[in-house]
């Protein structure tokens, strides 16, 4: 719950922490509306009149995907930090949980949004009667290697790729070469392993809100959680660093900022799991 009064022991480093909070919060904005125009450029060279409400919110699931966590973020802040256990009861538990659970289901779109594109980038199927990208400058399609798309033209035909064999993707009006659609299924798969990574470090905060809620400070299931949440941490640092291999910096940074952000809410916790030992202690009631 509300950590108002954990005002550590020196004010001043409280201060610092509560200031260093905000600005990642801030960042975490900002990366937001980044991916929302990320996913407009990308959805106007894959999405056509006839796409469905599946294939819209598919080509957003990086948008949908940050709302949610944007908004569950802000929910485990109102319970771990700013609404005070006297005040944790009724209406207001109620509509945070409930907030919580709607963007589970935001982030649990995005995962099978992320394992259908891995899904459909299986079959391999070749663009035919074709043997340079400029014999498609005609057919409105786009070139995409590196998650880079192109409108193919006239101008850019011979310079895109030098390959003489291409394939469709995902049945989309956009093409690559056999390296580049290689490289198209190890990045979707990637994604679908930081998203599920992501999750089971939900799990495991929610495991640790749970027990602290009923009074809990330690045992099995409580180290258990923290020391796998550490594991995920680092193995999503490894995932930032191999999209920072591929010159997608923008992607570490990313990373780099919701893990801070992350921790954030892990410090709330451990503050909030110091003031119970620091009643338990006063009380004489060990938990």
């Amino acid at each position: 719950m509300s950590q108002h009064a954990v005002a550590t022991a020196n004010p001043k480093i409280h201060v610092i922490q509560q200031v260093i909070k905000w600005a990642v919060y801030t960042l975490l904005i900002i990366n937001w509306i980044y991916y929302i125009f990320e996913d407009a450029n990308r959805a106007a060279h894959i999405l056509v009149a006839g796409s469905t409400l599946l294939d819209w919110t598919s080509e957003f699931a990086n948008s949908i995907d940050e709302s949610g966590w944007f908004f569950l973020l802000f929910m485990f802040e109102l319970e771990t930090y700013i609404v005070d256990d006297k005040h944790w009861k009724g209406w207001l538990a109620h509509t945070i949980r409930g907030v919580r659970l709607f963007c589970y289901v935001l982030i649990a779109h995005t995962l099978f949004a992320y394992f259908m594109v891995v899904v459909d980038l299986q079959p391999t199927v070749a663009v035919e009667n074709v043997s340079s990208l400029c014999d498609m400058v005609e057919a409105d399609v786009s070139y995409v290697y590196n998650l880079e798309y192109t409108d193919v033209d006239q101008q850019n035909c011979g310079t895109l790729s030098a390959e003489s064999e291409f394939y469709w993707l995902a049945g989309d009006p956009v093409v690559s070469d056999l390296a580049g659609l290689e490289l198209e299924r190890d990045l979707a798969l990637v994604d679908l392993i930081e998203a599920s990574l992501w999750l089971l470090i939900l799990l495991a905060i929610e495991i640790a809100v749970r027990l602290q809620d009923r009074g809990v400070t330690g045992g099995p299931l409580l180290s258990a959680a923290n020391a796998a949440s550490k594991i995920m941490y680092l193995s999503l640092i490894a995932i930032g660093i191999y999209w920072a291999n591929l010159s997608h910096w923008l992607y570490l940074w990313d990373e780099l900022v919701w893990i801070l952000g992350f921790a954030a809410i892990e410090m709330n916790i451990s503050q909030w799991h110091d003031e119970l030992i620091d009643k338990s202690a006063k009380t004489g009631v060990t938990t």
